[in-house]
């Protein structure tokens, strides 16, 4: 059997970002706020428990970002029905330009994605939401008051 080419992902990253607008860390945070951009949070709900999030930025996992897009989707997201910029956003800047890229081959527009990512925003002093507990700790469950057992 033949072995296949297989397209590298710094291809389609290459290719993605030939296609869609990539903004600077600068440029989304003068976005930030505004009612008319839509700041899509990509990552996994871990990194946003891990890391914080972006105050107002509304959070789709990239896994369901197009079933999120599509208003034919059960999944559909409201937000994806208005006229607003997207702004989308990741980590790093990998994803969010690979899902840009997906989301304006779906129609959706005008769409772009913030070079850096997450990180790049925090590190330039943007506002974010810390998460409530450190990474590996966690709330216990609230637990009942017990009677106490009469004496026998």
């Amino acid at each position: 059997m033949a072995k296949r080419a297989i397209l590298s992902v710094d291809d389609l990253i290459d290719e993605a970002e030939q296609e869609i607008e990539t903004i600077s860390v600068k440029q989304a945070l003068a976005l930030h706020g505004d009612a008319n951009v839509a700041f899509i949070d990509l990552r996994d709900t871990r990194e946003l428990d891990r890391e914080g999030c972006i105050p107002g930025a509304i959070h789709i996992p990239r896994g369901m970002m197009e079933f999120r897009i599509d208003p034919r989707s059960p999944s559909h997201h409201e937000v994806f029905a208005s006229d607003k910029r997207f702004v989308f956003f990741c980590a790093g800047g990998v994803r969010s330009a690979l899902a840009a890229h997906t989301a304006k081959r779906m129609g959706l527009d005008p769409v772009c994605h913030v070079a850096g990512g997450y990180g790049a925003w925090k590190r330039a002093g943007g506002p974010v939401d810390l998460p409530e507990q450190a990474p590996g700790e966690y709330a216990p469950a609230p637990r009942k008051e017990r009677a106490p057992a009469e004496a026998a």
